[in-house]
């Protein structure tokens, strides 16, 4: 049986309830589980990104495939762990003040967590306080996301406050969202900016490996 095909499409499709199943006994078949999440559950959510992207997928698809990945590394968590897969670099996500939005920044939060990294994700509404003190408790990496132009201004007092407490060359600053460019990250002395969350773990997969 092809494992990885068949647990690529049951994310791609959402079968939350079977997930769980299928990966433990694809474990147990000899597929180890790091080529589980590397060769089939990225990049099913890659392929969920991109029918996403041009229009074949809307929001609810796009989450019943982010919960199903989630019940799939709820799995193999435990042998990730044992088998030291993990990166051990904490990733730190959350979106702006005055922004409610999460689609887009759990959608980050879930892949990066599967392709290695630990997660703390803040939530939203999020002042900049709250993302300086993620780095003061050990993340590497501060993504900050914004869905609407009125909070995009929050980017930018995150990042000046880690200027003005001396903490903006301890972090990797990542920013991303549907009104976000990467002019507009440049501007504001971002250090990275991802168009979708399987870009995000692109960019840190070669900046951290």
């Amino acid at each position: 049986m092809d494992w990885l095909a068949k647990i690529n499409e049951a994310v791609v499709k959402g079968r939350k309830h079977e997930i769980g199943a299928m990966a433990g006994e694809a474990v147990d078949a000899g597929i180890s589980p790091a080529s589980l999440v590397d060769d089939a559950i990225i990049p099913a959510m890659n392929r969920v990104s991109d029918m996403w992207r041009a229009g074949e997928y809307f929001v609810p698809e796009v989450m019943r495939a982010a919960s199903t990945m989630q019940s799939a590394m709820d799995t193999l968590r435990p042998y990730l762990v044992k088998g030291g897969t993990g990166k051990g670099i904490r990733v730190a996500v959350g979106t702006v003040k005055g922004d409610l939005h999460d689609v887009g920044k759990n959608l980050v939060a879930i892949m990066l967590e599967g392709a290695g990294f630990e997660i703390e994700n803040m939530g939203v509404d999020l002042p900049p306080e709250r993302f300086v003190q993620a780095a003061r408790d050990g993340a590497r990496i501060v993504g900050v996301s914004s869905l609407l132009t009125t909070s995009m201004g929050g980017m930018r007092d995150v990042v000046a406050l880690f200027e003005q407490d001396g903490l903006r060359d301890a972090v990797t600053l990542i920013v991303g969202g549907a009104p976000v460019t990467e002019k507009f990250a440049q501007e504001i002395g971002a250090d990275v900016y991802a168009e979708d969350a399987a870009h995000a773990v692109q960019i840190l997969n070669k900046m951290f490996k």
